[in-house]
C-alpha cells in the first residue's frame, strides 16, 4: 500500500475561512470571534479525546473524530500552527499548545525557515525543518514506517502542498457559519475538481463533510 498525504478533519467556515488575521499568544485564532463554534461539531461527539464526562453524540460526526489517528504514522504543520512567532525564535521555551500531552502521538514535522532542536513531550516529538514540502514530505514518510503521513495545518501549509500536488486525500469540515475575513483555504471547493472527486455529506450537526480523492 502506498504512503499517503492526508488532510484529517481540517475545520472551515462556508466562506472558506479556518483562522483570523493577528495571531498573538492570547489568540490562537487570530481575530475571530468565538473560534471555537468552528470545532464545535467535534467537540460534542463521544470520541473528543478532550472529553471529561460521559455521553457525546454519535454517528457521522464521531466517526470522523475517531478516524483522526486511523494509519497515522507522521504529521507535518506550519509553524505557526505550533506557535505564534514570526522570524528568529525569541528562545526555545515555547513548545506548543498543547501541554506536556499533545495530541499527536507521533513525530510532528514542523515548517520553519527558523530550525531549532528537536525535543520529545510524551510520545510526541517534534522536528523544525526547512525545505519545500516534496523534501519535507520525503522526511515524514521516512519517520512514519510505512503509514500514512497527516498534513495539519494551517492554511497556508495546506495551500503550499496542494499547489506541489503532492495531497492524496482531504477531509475538510465546513461549519454551519460565515467569518467574513481571514485566512481562506478556497474561495469554492470546486476549485479543486481539476484534480480532485469529491463527496460532500451533510451531518445532522450542520457541518458538511468535504471528502477529497485523487481523480
Amino acid at each position: 500500500m502506498p504512503q499517503l498525504l492526508r488532510v484529517q478533519n481540517f475545520t472551515v467556515s462556508e466562506d472558506g475561512i479556518a483562522a483570523g488575521w493577528n495571531q498573538r499568544l492570547e489568540s490562537p485564532f487570530g481575530d475571530v470571534d468565538r473560534p471555537e463554534r468552528l470545532f464545535a461539531w467535534a467537540g460534542a461527539t463521544a470520541g473528543w479525546p478532550g472529553r471529561v464526562d460521559p455521553g457525546g453524540s454519535r454517528g457521522l460526526d464521531d466517526y470522523f473524530t475517531r478516524d483522526f489517528a486511523n494509519n497515522i504514522g507522521a504529521e507535518i504543520m506550519g509553524r505557526n500552527k505550533f506557535g505564534p512567532w514570526r522570524g528568529p525564535w525569541p528562545d526555545h521555551q515555547w513548545r506548543g499548545w498543547w501541554g506536556e500531552e499533545p495530541p499527536f502521538h507521533t513525530p510532528v514535522f514542523v515548517m520553519t525557515h527558523h530550525e531549532r532542536p528537536s525535543f520529545t513531550l510524551s510520545d510526541t516529538t517534534f522536528h523544525f525543518v526547512g525545505g519545500d514540502p516534496a523534501t519535507v514530505l520525503e522526511q515524514a514518510r521516512e519517520a512514519a514506517r510505512g503509514k500514512d503521513v497527516r498534513l495539519g495545518g494551517g492554511v497556508t501549509t495546506i495551500r503550499r502542498f496542494l499547489e506541489a500536488d503532492l495531497v492524496d486525500t482531504m477531509h475538510v469540515a465546513v461549519a454551519p457559519l460565515e467569518l467574513g475575513s481571514g485566512l481562506k483555504l478556497w474561495e469554492s471547493p470546486d476549485e479543486l475538481l481539476d484534480r480532485f472527486h469529491l463527496e460532500v455529506v451533510p451531518s445532522p450537526s450542520g457541518v458538511r463533510h468535504h471528502l477529497f480523492w485523487r481523480g
